[in-house]
């Protein structure tokens, strides 16, 4: 599981929580009626913006926040160099056993390509399609986390709106004005929490996460490409090393050692 999304929203409803009970009560917060615009009125817009195959998949979406993202690019290029060193010492061919022991669905794709001898443009243009469609998919996902972040507070804005209503026609009870007020404001508390606690922020997650996978397959992509052309692998590790950010990167005499054990 990943544990700063679960940590960071945990420390953010803990430290409202605080703030709330320093200065008054949690329970003046809690109010089913605005729960229910809030929620209810959020989700209802939202499965009118978007087709049912993609609402189905709404659990799913939010779900890849919360699980552990396992794409390590100094291991992918490992495992890039690993295939190079097969298909230099002893073919192209001899790469379907390693190929079909892979377990990144888009690299052993490309490596079954490359071991059929498609034509490089070919083998290009079938991957590039398949990571136009990869970005779709996530944007798309994407987007319904940030249509719940700008219907949530429009929808807190609507019960505050409601509440008012219903307290301008009780004005003569003057001793229900105050606690009439709290609650309309309530709901737009709840709207804004929802969409800058919760929606935006896994939003974001997911586009750095999406951002991470474009990279990773477009380095598989130009590790295939320079298998094929026949490259040193040291060279294409060098190509490779271009995607790693300076954090990333391996100290030299790490892969100098790596290289020494597999030749």
């Amino acid at each position: 599981m990943e544990i700063t999304t679960l940590s960071g929203i945990a420390a953010g409803i803990g430290l409202i929580v605080v703030g709330i009970t320093l200065s008054g009560s949690v329970s003046n917060f809690i109010d089913l009626p605005s729960i229910m615009i809030v929620f209810g009125g959020t989700f209802a817009s939202t499965v009118i913006s978007f087709p049912v195959s993609q609402i189905k998949n709404l659990i799913k979406v939010i779900g890849k926040a919360f699980k552990k993202n396992d794409i390590d690019l100094n291991r992918d290029i490992e495992l890039i160099i690993d295939l190079a060193q097969k298909a230099r010492r002893e073919g192209l061919l001899a790469l379907e056993d390693a190929v079909d022991q892979i377990d990144n669905n888009f690299l052993k794709k490309g490596g079954r390509l490359l071991v059929d001898g498609c034509d490089p443009e070919l083998i290009k243009s079938i991957m590039e399609a398949e990571l136009d469609f990869l970005q779709e998919r996530h944007t798309q996902g994407r987007a319904m986390l940030e249509t719940m972040a700008a219907f949530s507070p429009a929808y807190g804005m609507i019960g505050t709106l409601i509440g008012l209503i219903n307290m301008l026609k009780n004005l003569t009870d003057t001793d229900v004005l105050g606690p009439n007020m709290a609650v309309a404001l309530v709901t737009t508390f709840y709207g804004v929490m929802l969409a800058n606690l919760v929606f935006m922020p896994i939003a974001k997650k997911l586009k750095t996460r999406s951002a991470k996978e474009y990279y990773q397959k477009q380095m598989f992509l130009e590790g295939l490409l320079s298998i094929q052309d026949g490259e040193n692998p040291r060279i294409i590790r060098d190509k490779l090393s271009a995607f790693l950010t300076p954090g990333e990167m391996r100290p030299k005499e790490e892969q100098t050692e790596e290289v020494k054990e597999t030749e």
